[in-house]
């Protein structure tokens, strides 16, 4: 963790790969080797030219650019105080590892730039509002004890650290008692990561930042250090040990997530993810109730329910209409009783009453995370920083300055070409000539709008093929008396299974599209491509992974035909229509083997396996490489080493992705599953830990990154929110039975019951008006038939209009729409009353901002009187004293040139390495 005179932390590393001159012609020379000299630089050991001089192949001359390159960054990393320390390039090749440590002067300068917050010397105590919230307050955390991690940050709540932005002019308002630790390990690693983002490399086409020169192969990696050794023996403890211990393992399950230790060790950013799932995984726990009820309802009434019953009475049979045209034969409705009964469990007035709470539930969640983040806010000091984030977005892509560089290049003329080399470090204040315009960008744009048209259309291709695949399987397995019975059970699970693998599929290669589609594009800052390429991403995963659903759900069986009039795909397959009970159980079937069958094999292969058999790739390739390495180095690693052989960190976006998608798989279509929030409150307890283990032992430790929001995630969830109300509303509408059977009940029954209600579905057709060709042959039906029934709402072929819709059609379907209508208006207010009934700013919180502004002028007062008043004292003494008093105060509040120049005097007794 530190240099190697043990004294100066290492705050940041960079890491490359050399190779020696000519290294596949000979082996490398003694007398050419890297050596540290005392301040810090690279320079190049003399040796004498003789025979073992060699021409310089192109590999080599690359390798000694990519070696000049370095070399100027680091020193002009020199120039901007920081201290390198490094290791001799001994070997023929091998991997070196730059060690960055940033001296007081430099964290102080860089804070203040910065504007980073930080703990003055007063604290104040945070009130918990009136008696009753005070009590409730603390009875709720002795009873929640037992599941409170076990870290020091939850120890003390109660006090509260004034915070102010660093200021070297207003050093005697903070509490400085260690300069090597008053900025912790994260602060530390931030600041030298700005400052690694802003230094040029002219030698490397006037470059601007590591980001482009690790993208150019000059570096091949820049990270932070972990605190050291999560499962180390020894007692030594660290932030990650004790993250590992109390957060990162799955026999922690049932304790709440050390939110404060996970922002201070990895930064606001991943603290606000793992705080936005913590809630999200607590809100599944009512919903997950709530549907258990709604599901047991079903099974207790199943034996109520008045329309199975029919369906299931074989007295009163209803013979059917053959499913396939030849080879099926006329069927009795009460062979479909299974599926019947079971789509009670799901088809039942509870759903209705679950929807609304469900809308419900998404506007109430996404309001108290807005309150959490609002209280996270207040805690960790994340307010006013709009803009320190407008300069931090100031920094440009390496793929943007590469672009702009080459038109340059094209478009202008020599006196300007010179005039961006000399001028690189004002590069972020572009003229206008400089920007890439909107027809530089067009080509991308186009792609893109292409590209994506594509691929919906692909899905779109996949999912019509799926349907292909079952009208033929269907057909096929009809023909066969063995396979005839289990036809619509084989061709749906097999479907579905289909769908599964074409979806995790087409998952990772849309990912990998929405990458190159946005890198195409050329956006000018990081924040600006990570949005572009969240919206590509989610627009690209979410139609892959609900269009099968949605065809099931809206589209399935509503362009069947009639008997006599089937409509056919491919001369001679019929359309495929819904099960005698609906088309909602196979939807709920659908829905729950898509959303397990994801979360599972994306959490087991993809989250668990393929990182794992990187890391043994990764461990061989280095075994492989390292022929020369140090016995005693490989037994006793470095900590930078052990980092080095983790992988990269690579942002949230695919760990909110994945829980976006399962709150659209909650939400979207919970009318028809209501135990999908149950499936998800399972998968989370796991993914959490899973996360966390993830990020702790497996992945580099990523930049800390201050943010306050979650950014265009929350637009996103906001988004599904309200479209699941349109989508349940239809799913109650059109795909369950619930609006026939409210009209039946209260329009045509004359018992005002559902009896008849069955009858009531089901139209007449007679079967000699059959199509010639598609008559069951050799029926071995028990009676002669003359009428079949089938579903649908149509006038009786003894009707003036036969095989018309009826009047009972139209007025069913005029009842949908109206419930269409009404449900959606409704839910949508009172999404809205709940929305305004909870203030975005929990009121405590409101009131201690106010306090901690009022409480901060009064600190600031009270230290500028004892400032002055400790100036002012030693005056009468002597003719002299002013001199003294202004020394002294100087001394006590380092503001101008002398502190600097103290502890630059005093690190430089450190410097030789």
């Amino acid at each position: 963790m530190h240099f190697h005179d043990n004294q100066r932390k290492v705050d940041y590393v960079l890491a490359y790969h050399y190779r020696k001159r000519g290294m596949h012609l000979a082996q490398g020379f003694p007398g050419h080797s890297l050596a540290i000299v005392s301040n810090g630089e690279t320079g190049k050991e003399p040796h004498a030219g003789g025979p073992g001089d060699i021409e310089l192949g192109p590999l080599d001359a690359l390798e000694e650019e990519r070696k000049e390159q370095r070399e100027e960054f680091e020193h002009n990393l020199m120039e901007a105080g920081l201290e390198l320390e490094k290791d001799l390039e001994s070997k023929s090749q091998g991997s070196v590892f730059v060690r960055i440590h940033a001296p007081w002067q430099v964290l102080a300068r860089e804070a203040e730039f910065l504007k980073i917050k930080v703990p003055t010397k007063k604290m104040y105590e945070i009130k918990a509002g009136g008696s009753i919230a005070k009590k409730f307050s603390a009875a709720l955390q002795k009873l929640s004890s037992p599941l409170q991690p076990r870290v020091p940050e939850h120890s003390n709540n109660k006090m509260k650290n004034l915070s102010y932005p660093f200021s070297r002019e207003k050093m005697y308002l903070y509490n400085i008692q260690e300069k090597d630790t008053f900025f912790d390990n994260a602060t530390r690693s931030r600041i030298v990561h700005e400052i690694l983002k802003r230094t040029a490399c002219s030698r490397a086409n006037n470059t601007m930042g590591i980001n482009s020169l690790i993208a150019n192969n000059i570096y091949e990696a820049a990270y932070p250090l972990h605190d050291g050794e999560y499962n180390s023996p020894e007692d030594d403890m660290n932030d990650r040990k004790l993250l590992y211990q109390e957060w990162a393992r799955y026999g922690v399950f049932y304790k709440f997530q050390p939110i404060d230790l996970i922002r201070k060790y990895f930064g606001e950013k991943i603290g606000l993810y793992f705080a936005w799932l913590g809630l999200y995984t607590s809100f599944l726990i009512p919903s997950s109730v709530i549907g258990v009820i709604v599901f047991l309802y079903g099974c207790a009434t199943i034996e109520e329910d008045i329309p199975s019953r029919e369906m299931c009475d074989q007295q009163n049979a209803f013979i059917m209409c053959p499913l396939c045209d030849k080879s099926c034969d006329y069927w009795n409705l009460s062979s479909a009783c299974g599926t019947a009964r079971a789509s009670h469990l799901f088809d039942n007035p509870a759903t209705v009453f679950f929807s609304i709470f469900m809308a419900l539930w998404a506007t109430m969640f996404l309001e108290n995370w807005k309150r959490l983040q609002m209280r996270l806010g207040y805690f960790w000091d994340l307010t006013g920083i709009e803009e320190e984030e407008e300069r931090a977005q100031e920094h440009s892509r390496p793929e943007y300055e590469t672009k702009v560089r080459e038109k340059m290049l094209k478009e202008s003329n020599k006196s300007a070409v010179q005039k961006l080399e000399t001028n690189t470090t004002e590069s972020g204040h572009e003229d206008d000539e400089d920007k890439l315009t909107w027809k530089d960008r067009f080509p991308g744009y186009l792609m893109n709008f292409a590209s994506i048209l594509f691929m919906i259309a692909l899905t779109f291709s996949i999912v019509f093929g799926v349907i292909v695949y079952r009208i033929t399987t269907a057909a096929a397995l009809s023909l066969n008396k063995a396979t005839r019975s289990n036809v619509r059970v084989t061709v749906t699970a097999t479907a579905v299974i289909i769908n599964l693998v074409v979806i995790l599929i087409l998952d990772e290669i849309y990912g990998a599209v929405a990458k190159w589609l946005t890198k195409i594009e050329v956006p000018k800052t990081e924040q600006t491509f990570e949005e572009r390429l969240i919206l590509k991403a989610f627009l690209l995963k979410f139609v892959n992974a609900y269009s099968p659903i949605f065809y099931v759900a809206f589209f399935k069986g509503r362009f069947v035909g009639r008997p006599g009039s089937y409509v056919y795909v491919f001369d001679g397959y019929r359309m495929e229509e819904c099960a005698p009970g609906g088309c909602l159980m196979e939807l709920c079937i659908q829905l729950s083997i898509i959303m397990l069958g994801k979360q599972l094999i994306q959490n087991n292969i993809f989250e668990i396996g393929v990182p794992k058999l990187k890391k043994l790739f990764r461990k061989l390739k280095d075994e492989t490489e390292a022929g020369e390495t140090d016995s005693a180095h490989s037994k006793h690693p470095e900590q930078w080493d052990l980092d080095y052989s983790l992988e990269p960190y690579t942002g949230l976006t695919p760990e909110y992705m994945e829980m976006i998608i399962q709150f659209g798989f909650v939400t979207l279509f919970v009318a028809s599953f209501p135990l999908a929030p149950v499936f998800a409150l399972l998968n989370n307890v796991i993914e959490v830990r899973l996360d966390a283990k993830k990020f702790v032992t497996e992945l580099r430790r990523p930049d800390a990154v201050r943010t306050k929001d979650i950014g265009i995630w929350f637009d996103i969830l906001s988004g599904i929110g309200k479209f699941s109300v349109i989508s349940n509303a239809f799913v109650i509408a059109i795909t369950s039975d619930f609006i026939p059977r409210l009209v039946y009940q209260y329009s045509y029954s004359h018992s005002g019951t559902l009896h008849g209600f069955v009858n009531h579905t089901l139209s007449f057709f007679n079967v000699s008006q059959l199509k010639e060709g598609t008559q069951p042959e050799n029926s071995q039906f028990d009676q002669e038939v003359q009428f079949c029934r089938f579903k649908d709402y149509r006038e009786p072929p003894w009707a003036p209009n036969p095989y018309e819709f009826s009047k009972q059609y139209w007025f069913i379907l005029s009842a949908r729409l109206a419930f269409v209508i009404i449900f959606q208006n409704l839910v949508m207010f009172l999404s809205v009353l709940v929305d305004w009934m909870i203030p975005d700013i929990p009121t405590d919180i409101s009131d201690q901002i106010k306090k901690e502004k009022s409480l901060l002028v009064d600190f600031f007062l009270k230290e500028e009187h004892e400032k002055l008043k400790l100036m002012d004292e030693p005056a009468p003494r002597s003719p002299g004293g002013g001199d003294r008093s202004r020394s002294r105060a100087a001394s006590s509040a380092p503001s101008g040139q002398s502190q600097p120049g103290s502890v630059m005097s005093s690190g430089s007794q450190h410097t030789n390495v």
